[in-house]
C-alpha cells in the first residue's frame, strides 16, 4: 500500500465521519426543538395561573425545577455524538407550592418523523416545524399519565398496599437517585 492510498482511505474515513456528525447534529437539533415545544406547549395546556409549571430537566439523577439547557438531554450538544434516541426529563409542578415530578421522555427518528415516548407510557408522532395545535392529544397523554400515576398511588394506599412502584416518576426534593422511582433509560436499544 502506498502512502497516497493510505491518505486516500483516511480522507474517506474523515469524510464519512463528518457526514455522520452532521446527521448527529441534525438529530440533536431536531430533538431539542421538539423538547422545547413540548415544554412550552404542555405548560400552556396546563394553564397555570401562578408561574412556571414545566421545565426541561435531566432524564435521570437528582434535579431541581429549573431550566437545564443542554444538560436536560442524554446526549451532549457538542463533541463527537452518536446518532440515536435522545432522552430528556420533563419536570411538572404538581402543587401550588414547589413540588415537582419528573417524567422521562425518549425521542427517536422513525422514517420521516420523530416519535416521542413517555417511559412506561404512550408514544406520539412529531413532525417539524413544531406547532402546539398539532400536539394537543400528546399533552393529554402527558396529563393522563400523571393523573393515572397519582390515582394508582392513591388507590394503593387506600387499599392498604402501597409497596408497588411501576410508573417512573421522581420528585424534585428526593436526595437519593436510583430509589426505584426513576426508570432505567435505554441508551442503545430500539424504542417500540
Amino acid at each position: 500500500m502506498t502512502k497516497t492510498q493510505a491518505v486516500s482511505k483516511f480522507d474517506a474515513l474523515i469524510e464519512r465521519a463528518a457526514k455522520y456528525q452532521s446527521l448527529a447534529t441534525e438529530n440533536y437539533d431536531r430533538v431539542r426543538r421538539i423538547a422545547n415545544g413540548i415544554q412550552s406547549g404542555f405548560c400552556k395546556y396546563l394553564a397555570s395561573s401562578d408561574g412556571a409549571c414545566v421545565h426541561l430537566v435531566p432524564p435521570q439523577g437528582a434535579f431541581q425545577p429549573k431550566s437545564y439547557g443542554d444538560e436536560a438531554f442524554s446526549m451532549p450538544p457538542r463533541g463527537f455524538r452518536h446518532i440515536g434516541p435522545i432522552a430528556f426529563g420533563l419536570a411538572v409542578r404538581v402543587t401550588r407550592g414547589t413540588d415537582w415530578l419528573r417524567m422521562t421522555l425518549i425521542c427517536s427518528k422513525k422514517g420521516d418523523f420523530f416519535e416521542v415516548s413517555i417511559v412506561d407510557g404512550d408514544s406520539h408522532k412529531f413532525d417539524l416545524p413544531f406547532t402546539d395545535d398539532d400536539h394537543q392529544d400528546f399533552y393529554e397523554k402527558l396529563y393522563d399519565h400523571i393523573i393515572e400515576w397519582l390515582d394508582d398511588k392513591i388507590n394503593l394506599y387506600q387499599d392498604g398496599d402501597y409497596s408497588s412502584r411501576h410508573i417512573g416518576f421522581d420528585f424534585s426534593d428526593e436526595k437519593v437517585s436510583g430509589d426505584g422511582l426513576a426508570p432505567k433509560i435505554p441508551t442503545t436499544s430500539k424504542i417500540s
